[in-house]
């Protein structure tokens, strides 16, 4: 499962070359679109929602099951390099009383035929990091609404292709950023947006998340994850955390993220644990990883905020994606859940406090459809809620809670910590992927089913 440095980079330049030529052959079919903003675009609601799901390996599965669960949804095709996944994944559909789906397997670019097909009209991409990019942009250029795994892209460029794509298509281009529909993250953007936040001034927010037995396990296709990390340092992962505090700033809707500064630890956690599980000659122990330890990165936005985003995959720490956001009211903080208000700022708010601001504050998809959602699994129901939501707003013509600006500005950040990193911390600046709508585009509200 080992790949070169050569092999890697190969795959990922052809595949996205290849997608493009294939894409432009697809737009010439289907003719373009007139362009414009995607900022608030609706489009035409569905009858129903007919998902084309393309990778079935560790996320894959999880959401095959999940949306056979929503109404109004059928999964017509299912696609995998792996035969066997993609059979699973067609018997668990059959079992859940649907019919059966079409199967596509046996190569890396079996997809395409998917994205081609008259019945599906949404494309669910949960593949590695790398083909998010070249997927979605031949599910657009064939007509197909689209939704991707994070990070939606690994470069700033193809972060700008996706956008332009999706303005040209008239089509939705989404980020599957399952942390956005978290019950804090959520109870976060209700106070923020009640007042009960005061205005909002700065948010910590991270992926701390200890994975070396997951990186080498072997379980990844070609070992993706570990490969990146021995070619690229900054943060591989930014959206996870980033995703929520962008949207309670109200990031992309009246304000932007403007310059970053990042630096990053030595790697001094992966190789000994490496050496010590699988012996010193382990050729996986042998070679330099240009990605360290941790992560820090600060952000400024046009309107004066702060965000610092953390990344940190080799260290025995637990989990937190940190969820901060501090404004001139009063605090929020998870992991755990933690509120701090005025005039007693000083402390945590007691836990029974706590309970009863919860309780009055609940976001109304937790209200709603949260013992749904929490039965039917997903990071304790994030990923149903955010499943939900996503086929409720295709069905009904409303716009998406995050839209392809939100997917390249908070991916973006792959390629631009990076830079930083290179350069010893120097100042990069933040594409202004909205070409300006920001301004004047109501930040996202608390929104329902």
């Amino acid at each position: 499962m080992r790949t070169d440095r050569r092999e890697f980079l190969k795959a990922a330049a052809v595949t996205g070359a290849v997608s493009m030529v294939h894409a432009a052959g697809c737009a010439t079919v289907r003719g373009a679109g007139a362009g414009g903003s995607m900022m608030g675009f609706r489009a035409p609601p569905l009858d129903e929602v007919r998902i084309g799901f393309i990778g079935l390996g560790h996320r894959g599965p999880g959401g095959v099951r999940r949306l056979c669960r929503i109404p109004r949804v059928r999964i017509v095709a299912v696609c995998d390099v792996f035969e066997d996944r993609a059979a699973k994944a067609a018997a668990d559909i059959v079992a859940a009383g649907h019919p059966a789906p079409a199967i596509y397997a046996g190569s890396e670019q079996v997809f395409r035929g998917l994205c081609e097909r008259e019945d599906v009209n949404l494309v669910y991409a949960c593949t590695p990091w790398h083909w998010h990019a070249p997927m979605a942009l031949h599910a657009m250029a064939c007509g197909k609404h689209v939704c991707t795994e994070v990070p939606m892209a690994m470069t700033v460029e193809d972060c700008w292709r996706l956008v332009r794509a999706a303005e040209r298509s008239r089509l939705h281009c989404m980020m599957l950023e399952n942390c956005c529909y978290g019950e804090d993250e959520l109870f976060a953007l209700c106070l923020a947006r009640r007042g009960i936040l005061g205005d909002l001034v700065h948010g910590d927010c991270g992926y701390i998340h200890e994975l070396r037995a997951g990186l080498l396990d072997g379980t990844y296709y070609k070992n993706y994850p570990l490969e990146y990390h021995r070619l690229h340092c900054g943060n591989s992962y930014p959206t996870h955390g980033l995703g929520p505090i962008c949207q309670i700033l109200g990031i992309n809707r009246g304000d932007r993220m403007s310059r970053l500064v990042s630096l990053e630890s030595g790697e001094f956690g992966l190789t000994p644990y490496i050496r010590a599980k699988f012996g010193e000659n382990d050729p996986r122990g042998k070679v330099a990883y240009a990605a360290g330890d941790m992560n820090t990165t600060i952000v400024r936005t046009e309107r004066g905020r702060t965000i610092m985003i953390q990344y940190a995959r080799h260290l025995p720490r637990p989990y937190s994606r940190l969820n901060l956001i501090s404004g001139t009211k009063g605090t929020l903080a998870s992991f755990p859940l933690r509120v701090a208000l005025e005039p007693k700022a000083h402390d945590w708010m007691p836990e029974k406090d706590l309970a009863g601001l919860k309780a009055q504050h609940t976001h109304p998809l937790w209200a709603k459809i949260g013992e749904i959602a929490r039965a039917n699994g997903g990071h304790g129901g994030m990923d149903y809620i955010m499943e939900y939501r996503l086929v409720h707003c295709l069905l009904n013509g409303l716009p998406l809670d995050q839209d392809v600006y939100d997917g390249a500005a908070w991916s973006s950040l792959v390629e631009l910590t990076e830079r930083s990193v290179r350069n010893d911390g120097a100042s990069v600046s933040i594409p202004d992927f909205t070409g300006g709508a920001w301004r004047t585009a109501p930040p996202l509200g608390i929104v329902g089913v």
